[in-house]
């Protein structure tokens, strides 16, 4: 599996790690086990990933913090992408918030928390529907420009929301949902991948309902004596050269065994055979 040049600029491996999960439960406050969250962050750098996704929102701040404090100073070729533009009123509450002004101090305090002085890959979060595009963007770009910002990015969006983008800014990467159950956005990443864009599929293991005993996916995972949760990650690793998956997790041994899925080559045959037997799961 070689690597992806994300901007066309740096290079990272494949299989990244999301640190959503790095939190307490509903996303908010802190994890209930600070030292295990610091060592899944410390071994994923150990067994060779570079490229960590993370967001202010996580926590809040929390995921951010947790970054800085297990990798600061960090290793030479670590891209860590963030992203900023959506509030938190409590657990697994969300709302967007992208006035420009708004959108500044998230990126001043991202480079606070992270301790850096430019951010590799910076994505909005949420495209905020009262704020022109233009306006949030816009401000982003000033950023870009002013050094603190490396490639911009966006997330949760459509084809005609990225050409919208594309039209104001460059766009290195896009973050959207997408897994063996939820696969509604290919038209997104077959636009990625036509136009040179890193397609980062967030929560890429929603598959636990489909891998049980005389399933597809298990029955699959046995012939390459793997678990379905690698399965479900070769395959995504096999839809696209620019699809860079996240998965997220706060246990190192469940770090591991994702990061086993690197070595894992699907069959063409195989691939299709899971695209079909999911495409229209729920």
């Amino acid at each position: 599996m070689s690597a992806y040049l994300l901007g066309g600029s740096l290079p990272v491996e494949r299989l990244g790690l999301g640190t959503m999960r790095l939190t307490g439960p509903g996303i908010w406050g802190p994890p209930h086990d600070r030292e295990q969250a610091l060592r899944v962050l410390r071994r994923a750098v150990e067994l060779g990933v570079n490229l960590i996704d993370t967001a202010d929102s996580y926590g809040p701040h929390v995921s951010e913090e947790l970054i800085a404090e297990a990798l600061h100073p960090y290793p030479q070729g670590l891209v860590i992408a963030t992203k900023g533009g959506l509030t938190r009123q409590g657990p697994d509450a969300w709302a967007p918030l992208g006035r420009p002004q708004y959108l500044r101090q998230c990126v001043e305090m991202s480079l606070r928390r992270l301790k850096l002085e430019r951010i590799d890959l910076y994505q909005l979060h949420r495209i905020d529907p009262q704020v022109p595009l233009a306006d949030q963007l816009g401000e982003l770009a000033a950023l870009q420009s002013e050094g603190k910002i490396r490639h911009l990015g966006l997330s949760a969006v459509t084809v005609p929301e990225i050409e919208r983008a594309r039209a104001l800014v460059d766009m290195a990467s896009v973050q959207n949902i997408y897994n063996l159950t939820r696969q509604r956005h290919h038209d997104v990443m077959e636009y990625c991948a036509r136009e040179g864009i890193a397609f980062i599929p967030f929560f890429p293991l929603q598959a636990g309902a489909l891998a049980g005993p005389g399933s597809v996916l298990a029955d699959i995972a046995a012939r390459y004596e793997a678990t379905s949760s690698q399965i479900a990650l070769a395959w995504l690793l096999r839809q696209s050269p620019v699809t860079l998956p996240i998965p997220g997790t706060s246990r190192t041994a469940h770090l591991e065994d994702n990061l086993a899925a690197r070595h894992i080559e699907l069959t063409p045959e195989d691939a299709a055979l899971l695209t079909r037997q999911h495409a229209d799961s729920p």
